[in-house]
């Protein structure tokens, strides 16, 4: 897709967030294109408007039922999933990745209830993986979640959160596993943009 032809790419595209080169992204996947949403979300203005646009799509999902609290990936869910709940009118919390464990756990003494109903939220997506670590985190915890959005689905729509998604944009990036990535066979220097150490 191209960035004019959609209005949230169209956003990062003006914040110099739609990045062009070789780049590993967190799930250790090679790509071309990166979409750095911290670029776009550093503008507040931008960030309650992405955020009152999630929350609308996400109520639409939701029907009749009342999410409680909105729970974000740390660091790159943050400043959306705050915005989220914001404009639901719900509290917010976010998961951060054990050093030791690697696994993402609720600190800061953050906690759920059995049965409150959450979504989870975050910026961009690609395997859908740390949405799914969140929403298993939840649900050990007895939250009942109901669905994860994201600003930006960079899977073309197949990403797997273990429960249903929604983003206020989808696009196909390519992606390649690291030994079969052509950037890598031509000898440009792979860029590691991403939030987590070591992405």
């Amino acid at each position: 897709m191209e960035p004019q032809s959609d209005p949230i790419l169209a956003l990062f595209e003006r914040t110099g967030a739609y990045l062009r080169g070789h780049f590993r992204l967190t799930s250790g996947l090679h790509s071309p294109e990166y979409l750095q949403c911290a670029k776009v979300l550093q503008y507040p203005e931008h960030a309650q408007s992405l955020g009152a646009s999630m929350a609308g799509r996400l109520r639409e999902r939701l029907g009749a039922a009342q999410a409680a609290l909105v729970a974000a990936p740390a660091l790159g869910g943050l400043i959306i999933g705050h915005e989220v709940a914001r404009a639901l009118g719900v509290r917010f919390i976010f998961t951060e990745r054990d050093a030791a464990t690697g696994k993402m756990t609720l600190r800061r003494g953050f906690a759920v209830s059995p049965g409150e109903v959450a979504v989870v939220v975050e910026d961009v997506v690609t395997t859908g993986g740390s949405s799914r670590e969140v929403v298993q985190l939840l649900q050990a915890a007895g939250a009942e979640v109901l669905v994860a959005g994201s600003i930006v689905d960079r899977s073309g729509g197949s990403a797997d959160a273990g429960v249903p998604r929604l983003a206020l944009a989808t696009l196909k990036v390519v992606a390649y596993q690291p030994e079969e990535c052509p950037l890598c066979a031509q000898g440009l220097p792979v860029v590691k943009p991403g939030s987590r150490p070591g992405a």
